[in-house]
């Protein structure tokens, strides 16, 4: 059993998605983050960032084990259950770093893009612009990629996909100019829209 402890966003979507798809069983614990819960002790003695997702994972490998960050509970649940991550080195490898660039990009590009339209005070526009600018450029790359691949990774549906699309569905809801011309992305996302693990999860 999955003690999984979540919100509404990005990051606890992908999670939500992975065990979806993976049909395992878990406990779904959400955690208001207004009410600042993610920082209080008992969630702190779990994850020492405060932040979600969080799993606990009551059947490890070696006992009861907890992972916390998003991308590292995508890895480890790929890892156990042999999917979603590739077959070999080099698969897995291609997968990892369309993981990374997700981690190490998209979602805090996007992420303050976000703050910075919705929530910074004062207003402030070289802020937006500065995010926007790059996430326009992290937008391109993807594109060429999702150009000539079906998936990230390549010909199969990866973690980083899984680990990808929340952010980029719900910017392509807010921000649709962004993506008039992101043909490879939308027919990506498009495709992605079809599972029945994603649909479930971004509810």
């Amino acid at each position: 059993m999955i003690e999984f402890y979540t919100a509404s966003t990005p990051n606890g979507r992908k999670v939500a998605i992975m065990l979806e798809e993976l049909g395992l069983k878990y406990n779904e614990h959400k955690i208001n983050l207004k009410d600042l819960e993610q920082k209080r002790p008992e969630f702190l003695a779990m994850n020492p960032n405060g932040k979600i997702p969080t799993i606990v994972d009551t059947e490890g490998p070696e006992g009861k084990t907890t992972v916390f960050e998003s991308g590292a509970i995508l890895f480890y649940l790929a890892e156990k259950y042999g999917k979603f991550i590739g077959k070999n080195l080099t698969e897995k490898t291609h997968a990892m770093q369309w993981v990374m660039f997700q981690m190490s990009a998209i979602g805090p590009i996007f992420g303050n893009y976000y703050y910075g339209l919705h929530t910074l005070k004062p207003h402030n526009p070289g802020f937006i612009e500065r995010f926007e600018k790059e996430a326009l450029r992290l937008l391109s790359v993807m594109e060429i990629q999702l150009t000539d691949s079906d998936y990230l990774a390549g010909s199969e549906y990866t973690i980083a996909d899984i680990a990808t699309y929340p952010w980029i569905a719900g910017f392509i809801h807010g921000q649709p100019k962004w993506f008039e011309d992101k043909k490879g992305i939308k027919a990506w996302a498009a495709r992605l829209a079809d599972r029945p693990a994603i649909q479930k999860a971004m509810v």
